[in-house]
C-alpha cells in the first residue's frame, strides 16, 4: 500500500473532525440520561408515593439538565468556532481530542457528583471534568489564533486579539465552579449563566469572530 506523505505543517479540511466531534458530542449527551433510567424508583403503592419518589430523584434531575446544558454550550462554541476556522493541522487534532477524552467523561463525572455528593471527590468530579473540556477547548483556539492566517485567513489582527481575550470567559467561569463546588456542589454551574455577559464584558463594542 503506497501512502501519502505529507509535509509536516500541512494543512487538512476542517470537515471530518466536525463530524467526529459531533457524533462524541451527541453520545456523551445521550448517555446522561441513563443515570435516570437506572435509578430504582422503590416500592410504589400509589399515585402519592409515585410523586413522592419522582421528587426524590430532584439530585438526579439536576445534574442532568446542568450536564446536558453545559454540553450544548461547549457544542455551541464548538460550532461557533468552527464556522471561522478554515484549515486544521495535527496539533489542532489532537487537542481536539483531547478535548472529546473529557467530553466523554461527562456521564461518569455527572454520576458520580450525584451519588456520592457528600464527598469531596464526587462534589469535584463534574466541575474539574467540564474545567478540563474547557481549558482543552482554549489551548486548541489559542493555537488556531497563532496560526491565523491559514487557519482563520479571515480574520483580522484586531479582531484576532480580542477574540483571544473573550475565549477566557468560559475558562474563568469554569475554575470558579471548580473553587466554588465543594461549597454548594451542583448550584456552582449557575455561575454559566454568567458567561454572556463577561463575554461581552471581554470584547468591549467590538464584534468579532468566534468565541
Amino acid at each position: 500500500m503506497i501512502r501519502r506523505r505529507h509535509h509536516p505543517l500541512a494543512t487538512e479540511s476542517t470537515r471530518r473532525l466536525e463530524a467526529f466531534t459531533d457524533g462524541v458530542f451527541a453520545i456523551a449527551a445521550t448517555l446522561l440520561v441513563l443515570d435516570l433510567t437506572s435509578h430504582a424508583l422503590g416500592e410504589v403503592g400509589s399515585d402519592s408515593a409515585m410523586w413522592s419518589a419522582l421528587g426524590g430523584m430532584w439530585p438526579l434531575f439536576l445534574n442532568f439538565v446542568l450536564s446536558f446544558g453545559l454540553l450544548c454550550l461547549l457544542w455551541m462554541i464548538h460550532v461557533e468556532q468552527f464556522e471561522h476556522i478554515a484549515r486544521v493541522d495535527a496539533v489542532v487534532l489532537w487537542l481536539n481530542n483531547a478535548r472529546l477524552l473529557f467530553i466523554v467523561l461527562v456521564p461518569f463525572a455527572t454520576g458520580l457528583m450525584t451519588e456520592y455528593s457528600d464527598w469531596l471527590a464526587g462534589r469535584l468530579a463534574m466541575p474539574v471534568v467540564f474545567f478540563f473540556a474547557i481549558f482543552t477547548s482554549w489551548l486548541q483556539y489559542l493555537w488556531v489564533l497563532r496560526h491565523r492566517d491559514v487557519m482563520l485567513p479571515d480574520l483580522s489582527d484586531e479582531e484576532a486579539r480580542l477574540s483571544g481575550r473573550s475565549s477566557l470567559s468560559a475558562l474563568v467561569i469554569a475554575a470558579l465552579v471548580v473553587v466554588a463546588a465543594p461549597f454548594i456542589g451542583s448550584f456552582a454551574f449557575l455561575l454559566f449563566f454568567l458567561d454572556a455577559p463577561f463575554t461581552r464584558l471581554l470584547r468591549g463594542r467590538t464584534r468579532v469572530g468566534p468565541a
